[in-house]
């Protein structure tokens, strides 16, 4: 599930995954699907689906690839020629996959005449995808049409991020449209307003005005205030990436800060710096003194304070012959960039490592992001209580 891309697709048999070696797949049982599509399940050449999924290439070009006949293209009377394989790509892998419409069954959900690709070979993407982006192929997108009510709002509540391979998560509830949480804890959102961005129409984008390290609050750079009208600036909430990355400015203002408060306590992790190449890092020798961190985004009352867990990481180091056991600390936001460099687009992402406690929720009527903490595993309780 992303919310930094627009379309769903399967891995569809025979499939081919390109330097997949070691990457993770969630269950160790799946298998590509050997979906049973006929021609007529093909998206036509014509549609507006297989435009957006050339990124909005012209109709008459996607039937000319598709040797549709030139006076068929000039009545548009492509309906039998289907849709070419199209190129999508991400930030770390990519896919070409085919467009498809059929029905899809979610739980009691049925989604009659649904798009979705089918990728026989993809980069560096082991499992499929499914886009919750603002893109016209997103899920919600296509939700909206068929259930205005359960596609114009979804949220999501991370369980604690794990890098303990052999322990087992608890699930991380998906929401389709309002719940009742009726003798649930007490829950208060905090939103901000999305932004239009026009170069990006699928980003989730909203402002960030600052983030504080403790009482001191550091103002962030205009452009991650708001989005221009080239599309450049924001900042996009995005459940596919893990690390919120910062512009350098802001990034170095936050480690100057943090490392003035942490680092007159606790000893630097120089090494460990270098090893993992997190940091800034330290070694917690008696109970550490780590400063809250708040994110203040663009709008009355929505600052957002971060749970310790978000941006500072605690693992044990060393106990082997070499080096004694002991404990350490890392800094968990990273440097995005130079700014002058992130000139093309979004100015920083919040990354999901940043999101986990919270229920992050995206009313697409009123057009703004809304965070609120949450025992996640405790509301994937209390929603499937009493379900079979």
């Amino acid at each position: 599930m992303d919310t930094g891309s627009d379309l769903v697709w399967f891995p569809c048999a025979p499939f081919e995954c390109i330097l997949c070696e070691g990457k993770p797949i969630p269950n160790p049982k799946f298998k590509p699907h050997n979906l049973t599509l006929s021609q007529s399940d093909a998206v036509s050449c014509q549609s507006h689906a297989c435009s957006a999924a050339h990124s909005h290439v012209p109709n008459s070009d996607l039937c000319a690839m598709a040797r549709c006949r030139l006076d068929n293209i000039e009545t548009h009377d492509c309906s039998s020629a289907t849709c070419p394989p199209f190129y999508y790509a991400y930030a770390d892998g990519s896919l070409v996959a085919k467009l498809y419409r059929n029905t899809l069954s979610i739980s009691s959900l049925l989604l009659r005449n649904f798009t979705f690709g089918c990728a026989h070979t993809t980069l560096a993407e082991p499992t499929g995808v499914a886009g919750f982006g603002r893109g016209v192929l997103s899920f919600p997108a296509q939700l909206s049409i068929l259930n205005p009510k359960l596609g114009n709002r979804f949220s999501y509540c991370l369980v604690s991020h794990s890098f303990d391979g052999e322990r087992v998560n608890p699930p991380s509830p998906l929401i389709l449209g309002r719940y009742d949480s009726t003798g649930d804890e007490d829950v208060e959102f905090v939103y901000t307003s999305m932004l239009r961005n026009p170069k990006h129409p699928y980003f989730y984008c909203v402002g960030l005005a600052g983030i504080s390290v403790g009482e001191k609050k550091l103002p962030a750079p205009e452009m991650l205030k708001k989005v221009d009208s080239k599309g450049d600036g924001g900042v996009v909430v995005d459940s596919g990436t893990t690390f919120t990355m910062l512009p350098a400015s802001l990034y170095n203002s936050v480690v100057t800060e943090f490392d003035a408060r942490v680092g007159r306590a606790h000893e630097r992790a120089s090494e460990i710096e270098n090893k993992t190449g997190l940091g800034p890092c330290y070694y917690l020798d008696r109970v550490s003194e780590v400063p809250t961190v708040t994110f203040h985004f663009v709008g009355n009352d929505s600052s957002v304070v971060m749970p310790r867990r978000n941006y500072f990481y605690e693992f044990i180091d060393g106990g082997d012959e070499v080096r004694r056991k002991r404990k350490v600390g890392c800094m968990m936001l990273m440097n995005g960039g130079d700014d002058s460099e992130l000139i093309d687009g979004p100015g920083a992402t919040l990354g999901n490592y940043q999101q986990q406690g919270f229920e992050v929720v995206y009313d697409l009527e009123k057009q703004r992001v809304g965070f609120a903490k949450r025992q996640c595993a405790l509301l994937w309780d209390n929603l499937n209580h009493g379900k079979n």
